[in-house]
């Protein structure tokens, strides 16, 4: 096994490579004067299994771009089998189409990665489970609940718990977490009674008394969260958490985060914290690196990775 890491989460494919005590292959990406990427990878790579550890975060098509040359480069250097390990996959979000005229990029970006020579696809936790079938080699989607499922047992009493999906899109990912922790389920519906005028949240459950887990799979500007926490709150819930799987975190959404009611906003080091998320003191990450090694390890030895999620 050789595991290869983008510039994208340096942290993260270093506690992998701990995880799997294996160390991260000697690989040089650089850039030229006009911002082209240049890899070169100096360790010999024929036969070996390689796994290359890069989301496509911010800066998105600059560690895309990174990703699909790191791609090329270990086919040219006659690797047996390239898997791309993409604790977050970018362009997600655009995984149909919304109005005419506009594209499906999560289906050119799997297009792009895998004719560029990748074998496999490992990712966690995608935007939407039919983003598997984009793909014409096989793709692992890995799930974050047992990792959230574990936090929330060590800090939260059980039989008080309520776990909400902030939207009716979200449900599926909600009642999984619910069933795990033996808690109900509630749903926030949030609807525009008019143009221009702001969103009405209701609540679908009982949260009064509750301490209530908010689910969802992306955090960008933290707009909806804030306001779910603020419908939550209104409705008799006794705290309001959310565990989020990737946390993009955009623009003023660290802020936003800090200065809302939300008791804590959990996310995962899929993507690389900044220093603004590191030193807000509601925001806590919680490491995803045992779970992805472990599902490397089982890739590379041909067994179920199924099986961590039973």
């Amino acid at each position: 096994m050789k595991l290869v890491a983008g510039n994208s989460n340096r942290a993260l494919a270093e506690e992998i490579s701990g995880y799997l005590d294996v160390p991260l292959a000697q690989c040089q990406v650089r850039r030229f004067a006009d911002q082209e990427i240049f890899i070169e990878i100096q360790e010999n790579m024929r036969g070996e299994d390689a796994f290359i550890l890069q989301s496509t975060s911010y800066p998105a098509n600059d560690h895309l771009m990174e990703l699909l040359i790191l791609i090329d480069a270990l086919r040219r250097s006659s690797a047996r089998r390239i898997t791309a390990v993409l604790p977050y996959f970018g362009y997600a979000r655009q995984d149909r189409k919304p109005g005419p005229r506009t594209p499906i990029s999560a289906k050119l970006v799997s297009n792009l990665i895998t004719h560029a020579g990748a074998d496999r696809v490992l990712t966690l936790d995608l935007h939407a489970g039919q983003i598997q079938g984009f793909f014409d080699i096989p793709t692992d989607n890995l799930f974050a609940a047992p990792v959230m499922t574990r936090d929330i047992k060590e800090r939260y009493v059980q039989g008080n718990l309520m776990v909400v999906s902030p939207d009716v899109g979200g449900v599926v990912r909600a009642r999984a977490l619910a069933k795990r922790i033996d808690a109900p389920l509630a749903i926030v519906d949030k609807r525009r009674e008019r143009p221009g005028e702001s969103e009405v949240m209701n609540i679908i459950g009982d949260v009064a008394g509750r301490d209530c887990i908010l689910v969802d799979d992306i955090v960008d500007s933290g707009g909806t969260l804030c306001n779910a926490a603020d419908a939550l709150l209104a409705k008799g819930a006794t705290s309001v958490t959310a565990y989020i799987t990737h946390g993009v975190l955009s623009g003023g959404a660290v802020a936003r985060i800090a200065a809302s009611r939300l008791k804590e906003l959990v996310i995962t080091n899929s993507i690389e914290p900044t220093a603004a998320v590191v030193s807000a003191p509601n925001i806590r990450v919680i490491s995803i690196a045992p779970l992805m090694g472990e599902a490397v390890n089982r890739t590379a030895l041909e067994k179920s990775v199924s099986s961590l999620f039973n």
